[in-house]
């Protein structure tokens, strides 16, 4: 029987999802982008040139794939618009191949001023934000004031509702934040031209996606950020506005569980985060150092370093847990190339008691430090290895200690950053 797959980060973002989907749509008809905005950055590398998407599906880079940005997406028109002609001057064309949900909330420009004056009111106390508008947009949306994508096909009420919560950011942001304000009528003239390009790809993508699962056709979900930047499950308040963690699929595109048949969590062979907000592993040595060079460990959306640290396996079996994955995919296994010995943390311990601790409240954070099991490194590169029995022994011994601990099968290695660095353990749409 045909899966569809769903394809999610078990860490704190930028575990390498972009470069997965990429490879497992190319054997699907659809590939759904489900949370989140962008915000997020999937980076591929395809004969050596290096692609980024932020609102895109990344399996649209192949011409047989029809790609959806469901509802639980907040989409900002004007960067979307900018996607589509990055992708064009790159040769690849998805004219009547995307998508996007009518109930999709917009990202406008008042959404992006009103994220940035925030994050600086808050001075030292910031949560590190993309700065994009994500978290002023999903707040819209829950308040039910929110403008969706389908509101485009309507100028008149578009403008009427436009002007009227134009009045209302810009109170708060000139009379409390000390904020210059946004004009209504250029965010409407910069709006109005995106309706053309995009008026045909506004549909009911609940729709499309259950006649695709009456037809039988497999379909690749993917997500953005990881599952602990989720807004209820994450190491809050240092979070995402979303569900990056299973649900977010079911409310980001209104199919149900019972059509998610194989859940797939991306991890990094280590940890890394962006900004602020709990890591117990992180490292501030030479391997740090290491990490960040090698692993190219700098935000693809903002190009920020990315805090680096050895693998946090108590974070990656909660994340196990809470979204029920079927398999895990392994990234970046050739960053550790070189290294003398190798960490895993496997579980916490509460600095002032000793006390062992299955995974911190939110107050307990400061107190946490990690407890390690510590393995041999590996000299031979693991750069481009496509089958399992040709990695180094101690890499194959640390990928079968994550199995151990995670108690769940690795089904997909990268051993590199091209879409053809990959081991495929199992196929994982009929496993």
């Amino acid at each position: 029987m045909n899966k569809n797959i769903v394809i999610l980060g078990t860490q704190w973002g930028d575990e390498g999802k972009g470069k997965i989907v990429d490879c497992l749509t190319s054997n699907s008809a659809y590939v759904v982008r489900y949370q989140g905005g962008h915000n997020a950055g999937h980076t591929l590398v395809i004969n050596g040139k290096k692609i980024i998407l932020h609102l895109i599906p990344s399996g649209l880079l192949h011409d047989n794939v029809i790609g959806i940005i469901a509802n639980g997406v907040v989409v900002s028109p004007l960067e979307l618009i900018k996607e589509i002609k990055m992708l064009e001057t790159n040769n690849v064309f998805i004219d009547k191949r995307l998508f996007i949900s009518s109930a999709s909330p917009l990202i406008l420009q008042y959404h992006i001023e009103m994220d940035i004056a925030r994050e600086k009111k808050l001075g030292i106390s910031a949560l590190g934000t993309t700065g994009r508008g994500i978290g002023p947009a999903y707040e819209d949306k829950i308040a039910r004031r929110a403008l969706r994508i389908g509101d485009l096909k309507n100028e008149k009420t578009l403008s009427t509702r436009l002007e009227k919560i134009v009045s209302y950011y810009n109170h708060q942001l000139v009379s409390f934040y000390k904020h210059k304000p946004v004009d209504y009528k250029i965010i409407l003239r910069d709006l109005l031209p995106t309706i053309d390009l995009i008026y045909d790809m506004i549909q009911d993508t609940t729709s499309i996606l259950h006649n695709a699962i009456q037809d039988r056709k497999k379909i690749v979900f993917e997500g953005a950020q990881g599952s602990f930047l989720d807004i209820d499950h994450g190491t809050y308040p240092y979070v995402t506005s979303s569900n990056s963690t299973i649900g977010g699929v079911i409310t980001g595109t209104g199919v149900g569980p019972k059509h998610l048949h194989y859940i797939l969590g991306v991890t990094k062979a280590y940890s890394t985060r962006v900004g602020h907000g709990p890591f117990p592993t992180e490292l501030f040595d030479d391997v740090d150092k290491h990490f960040s060079q090698k692993g190219c460990e700098f935000g693809s959306t903002t190009g920020r370093k990315r805090r680096t640290g050895w693998l946090d396996a108590v974070s990656l079996c909660r994340s196990v847990h809470i979204n029920s994955l079927s398999g895990l995919c392994i990234t970046k296994l050739d960053v550790l190339d070189g290294l003398n010995e190798i960490k895993i943390c496997t579980a916490y311990k509460n600095i002032n008691t000793s006390e062992i601790v299955s995974f911190p409240n939110i107050d307990e954070w400061e107190n946490i430090i990690p407890v390690y099991e510590t393995y041999s490194g590996w000299t031979k590169k693991t750069l481009g290895i496509r089958k399992l029995k040709d990695l180094p022994y101690e890499a194959r011994n640390y990928i079968n200690r994550i199995e151990e601990i995670t108690q769940t099968p690795v089904d997909v290695i990268s051993t590199g950053p091209d879409r053809s660095d990959i081991i495929l353990i199992r196929d994982v749409f009929f496993c």
